[in-house]
């Protein structure tokens, strides 16, 4: 790759490396406002500290990936699909807690679960975009 072209790369991020810093950026700050609010938030949501916990780990790891990926140059495509397919075992998993009773978060709670599954599946699905941009301009 010459370095004009790195420079153009550097300069106008591609839809799938914006995609992949943004979920690293939100995935990373949801994170961290689970690890330092849990006992905040415990009554709030009702879920338990523990697990807002456990989350928040689970969380901070997958950040430092996918922010891993968006910081490399080329972006391997097979670490997209890995980050595309965890995103959306996410979100099932999120509304799979709700609906076989696995918590019994508040109403609060209840739309937390649910609003942050539904930014995790846009962001998975800008990230899919992204990476079919990026196969048909290859």
């Amino acid at each position: 790759m010459t370095a004009i072209t790195q420079t153009l790369s550097l300069r106008s991020p591609s839809l799938l490396r914006k995609a992949l810093w943004f979920d690293a950026l939100s995935v990373a700050g949801m994170g961290l406002v689970l690890l330092l609010g849990a006992g905040l938030l415990q009554p709030l949501f009702g879920l338990e500290a523990g697990f807002l916990r456990a989350v928040a780990a689970l969380l901070l790891t997958f950040a430092a990936f996918i922010a891993f990926v968006a910081s490399r140059e080329p972006i391997a495509r097979v670490a997209v699909r890995w980050i595309v397919a965890l995103n959306e075992v996410w979100v099932i998993a999120s509304f799979a807690i709700l609906l076989f009773g696995w918590v019994q978060p508040t109403t609060l709670g209840t739309a937390f679960v649910i609003a942050q599954a539904l930014v995790g599946g846009a962001v998975a699905a800008a990230e899919f975009v992204g990476l079919k941009r990026e196969a048909a301009a290859a």
